[in-house]
């Protein structure tokens, strides 16, 4: 029997798919207008991110941050709190990483590579929980002290990589390689695809089981409905404020790891290409619904578009910035998505 609560879980799955689609087909008009073939521009892309065996691992390489990073931004949402400070978590993550990894020598695989994930969490969960701190002690806004911090980040780790971290004779702001043993291992022969976008999957399914399932997500949930409400049941909403954003900045930092430990294997100057800043769109697309897997399935396709960009444009002569636009489309459409849910919602009441 197709209940209605079945009805309204299958469209909760398909809701993504179904924005994706509108994304692409108002793309195909932007690349038509551009002078193009739609065909053979999304073929291309396509192509190389998804069905050619190299593309699909770099895809998924490019998957693993921003599903990090996503999640991150989804856990303080989900307490009513807004952390654009993931491109900062970001790079204080990747330092931690690549302090064990330089560091740290002489030891097993199964030891270090742990331990280098671990203190990337903590530095970017400290990262966090700064801003955190400020807004449950001091009422201070989170949206500015997160958005101040990623500067910060990114000029501490460009001082460092320009000057005590950087290699000998190195023709560019890098550190040393990290050590071979706090390497992630590549999953897919060849490619660059790492064992990090195995960890951020199983990281999405704890997080669902978390927020969902458990006395704390129901914590988070009611912090981020009502924090009035949420004291008159006994919940400190200051802990709480504080635990999700540095588990917010904890997230954020093992993407940095991943980057340090799966594909760089050592610390360099622009440790991120704007993931944060991706990341905080597929978040808030997919709030209201608490849909992990609407995150999964939209950090897999950005991750697609910045894959097979340039090969789009070699290929059919589209300019590769033409991704981000089909980008914002896509978030555009999930929100509309969401209005009309929610006018409907109102239409019945």
């Amino acid at each position: 029997m197709f209940t209605a609560n079945r009805l309204k879980r299958t469209l909760l799955i398909i809701s993504p798919l179904i924005a994706i689609g509108f994304a692409l087909f108002a793309g195909a008009i932007l690349i038509l207008l551009a002078g193009a073939n739609p065909i053979i521009a999304y073929t291309a892309l396509f192509q190389e991110s998804l069905s050619s065996y190299f593309g699909f691992g770099n895809t998924l390489t490019k998957m693993t941050p921003l599903l990090f990073t996503s999640l991150g931004v989804l856990v303080a949402l989900r307490a009513g709190q807004f952390n654009i400070g993931g491109e900062g978590q970001i790079y204080l993550g990747a330092l931690g990483s690549s302090l064990i990894g330089l560091y740290i020598q002489g030891i097993p695989a199964f030891i270090h590579i742990p331990l280098a994930l671990f203190l990337g969490f903590i530095f970017g969960a400290f990262w966090g929980l700064i801003p955190g701190y400020l807004k449950a002690i001091k009422g201070v806004n989170e949206v500015i002290t997160t958005l101040l911090l990623n500067y910060i980040a990114v000029n501490l780790i460009s001082y460092l990589v320009q000057n005590p971290l950087k290699a000998p004779a190195a023709p560019s702001p890098y550190s040393e390689l990290i050590a071979k043993t706090a390497q992630l291992p590549i999953i897919l022969p060849g490619s660059l695809a790492h064992a990090g976008i195995l960890l951020a999957l199983i990281t999405a399914i704890i997080l669902w089981i978390l927020l969902t399932k458990s006395p704390l997500g129901y914590q988070i949930n009611a912090v981020g409905f009502n924090p009035v409400a949420a004291r008159y049941a006994k919940i400190s909403v200051e802990q709480t404020i504080m635990l999700v954003m540095g588990l917010a900045g904890g997230l954020a930092g093992l993407a940095g790891a991943c980057e340090v430990m799966g594909l760089k294997y050592r610390l360099f100057e622009q440790v991120s290409p704007g993931y944060g800043f991706d990341a905080i769109a597929i978040a808030i697309a997919f709030l209201s619904r608490g849909n992990i897997f609407g995150i999964v399935l939209t950090s897999l396709f950005f991750a697609a578009l910045r894959s097979g960009a340039n090969v789009m444009q070699r290929s059919a002569g589209v300019p590769s910035t033409i991704v981000y636009a089909i980008q914002g489309l896509t978030i555009l459409f999930i929100a509309i998505a969401l209005a009309l849910e929610y006018r409907v919602k109102e239409i019945k009441n």
